[in-house]
């Protein structure tokens, strides 16, 4: 896919929908599509849309790591959200989320195998075919990994984007919670992932709980994910930077300044 120049978002809710409206230099936002119904969208998205600010639609509940392929419902609920928001493309996880009905309440790393990947692949063929923008997949933070991988998490991401075109979500606070809690390098997962797939980067806080970092999406980004996001623009010249923060917001302040640090990492600051 080509990547369409985003510069420095945050990512909208409901409960900062006016502080992100009036932060200084937010140049796109992103929702979580499950949030949204297509034909009544928040007065909030509507203003920022009326400024010209992109808004992608980040879905959360596809499943494309699962055996199942992706559910039409959910698929339709995606194109829908990006035809109400005009949206330059539209993201997810590559996750496992759900088997035989059952629900696992979070995003799951999917096995990498071979086996895995022939058919994640059919599933990210059959959700391009559905959407009317490009679709972008983002790697997720793990507690586990599955026995009997057979590529890194690289060559996995590398192989998906050579074999479908799908663009890539790179989450550098993910990679630094693999680090943490998987021993899985993030810089030499930076060093193998085909960074010319990148539609843009998240960057996000957490906490360290007993040795074990959760991305909670709750706190300052800490310095070693910032140096992560500079390890990336030293490769390359992301197309986006968004910053997640998802529940104990603190004050607008705090949040624009949490902005600037991301923009002087990418501005080489």
């Amino acid at each position: 896919m080509t990547a369409e120049e985003l510069g420095i978002g945050i990512g909208w809710r409901a409960e900062i929908d006016l502080t992100v409206e009036r932060l200084p230099g937010v140049e796109f936002v992103e929702v979580i599509a499950e949030s949204l119904r297509p034909a009544r969208l928040p007065e909030s998205l509507r203003v920022l849309r009326s400024k010209g600010i992109p808004v992608i639609p980040h879905g959360v509940g596809l499943g494309l790591g699962g055996a199942e392929p992706p559910a039409p419902e959910g698929l339709a609920h995606l194109a829908a959200c990006a035809r109400a928001l005009d949206a330059p493309l539209v993201s997810e996880h590559l996750a496992f989320v759900r088997a035989g009905g059952m629900e696992a309440g979070h995003l799951l790393p999917v096995p990498r195998t071979r086996d895995a990947l022939s058919v994640i692949v059919q599933n990210v063929r059959q959700a391009q075919a559905a959407l009317p923008v490009p679709l972008a997949l983002e790697n997720v933070a793990a507690l586990f990994g599955w026995p009997g991988d057979e590529l890194t998490e690289a060559q996995f991401l590398g192989e998906l984007v050579e074999r479908t075109g799908v663009g890539l979500l790179i989450d550098v606070a993910n990679l630094y919670t693999n680090q943490v809690n998987l021993g899985l390098d993030a810089r030499e997962a930076l060093d193998g992932l085909p960074l010319d797939a990148l539609a843009y980067v998240h960057v996000a806080g957490g906490h360290l709980h007993e040795g074990v970092w959760h991305d909670t999406h709750t706190a300052s980004v800490p310095p070693d994910v910032l140096d992560l996001l500079a390890e990336l623009c030293a490769r390359t010249r992301p197309p986006g930077v968004l910053l997640e923060w998802d529940d104990a917001y603190p004050s607008d302040a705090a949040l624009a300044a949490e902005l600037d640090r991301v923009r002087r990492v990418v501005s080489g600051g």
